[in-house]
């Protein structure tokens, strides 16, 4: 294991040291964690640095490396910190279904209060307990279904894909407004002028106009992964 990943191993697994006797420390690991947090959150993960977060607890950056090595390893903590360990169920005695589905809705909130997550918890990188816990919670809910292994870990990236997708389109439409009304909105203008070449789309767009009918691309995807699963399960039990 090289030594940027054993830093990180280190911080999210290994036993946080117990205090000795004499004062308590200055900071902890856990109160840097959650001013990183605190900063990308209000001003999003570029603005992250040792230096910023250290100003914002009033030490300087040199101090805080006495706890972290570095800025990789900082937002390890931060991811750790705002992802939190996966909720229980909403309905622990359902089935495999509502239960998914309870998780890919706590994961979606998560990201809306975290919209920086999108970017922090890409590519190859050590992920920490409450992470893991997640990812536990999704595989756990489809024991006695039938599927392999295999099939439930790409059932649990297929749903996080989703969440991240809509997610990253919330993130790009901004305060305004939900991704799929910014679209229809749009789109909308460009076929007032262009409607007659685009007939299916423009029928499409005056569907999605009546109250309900917007913003649904997060429970319409999610159903049409959990309709596909049942598919496959049903194969599995038949």
């Amino acid at each position: 294991m090289n030594d940027d990943l054993s830093d990180g191993v280190r911080l999210l697994w290994g036993p946080r040291p117990k205090p000795s006797r004499g004062p308590k420390p200055a900071l902890s690991l856990d109160r840097i964690a959650r001013a990183g947090v605190e900063l990308a959150d209000r001003e999003g993960l570029p603005a992250v640095s040792m230096q910023r977060v250290a100003g914002l607890l009033d030490f300087t950056k040199m101090s805080l490396y006495r706890y972290v090595p570095g800025k990789a390893e900082l937002i390890a903590l931060m991811v750790e910190s705002a992802i939190g360990t996966a909720p229980p169920p909403d309905r622990p005695d359902s089935g495999w279904r509502e239960r998914l589905g309870d998780w890919a809705h706590g994961l979606a909130a998560v990201f809306r209060e975290h919209l920086w997550l999108l970017d922090a918890t890409v590519g190859p990188r050590v992920m920490g307990p409450g992470e893991l816990a997640w990812m536990e919670r999704a595989i756990a809910a489809l024991d006695g279904t039938g599927l392999t292994g295999a099939e439930r870990m790409d059932a649990v990236v297929l749903l996080s894909g989703h969440v991240r997708g809509i997610a990253q389109q919330a993130r790009a439409a901004g305060p305004d407004g939900a991704p799929e009304a910014r679209l229809a909105t749009l789109l909308g203008a460009l076929m007032r002028d262009h409607g007659a070449d685009y007939p299916a789309l423009t029928a499409a767009l005056a569907s999605v106009s009546g109250p309900g009918e917007r913003d649904q691309a997060l429970e319409f995807g999610l159903r049409r992964i959990l309709d596909g699963l049942g598919v496959l399960i049903a194969e599995r039990s038949g």
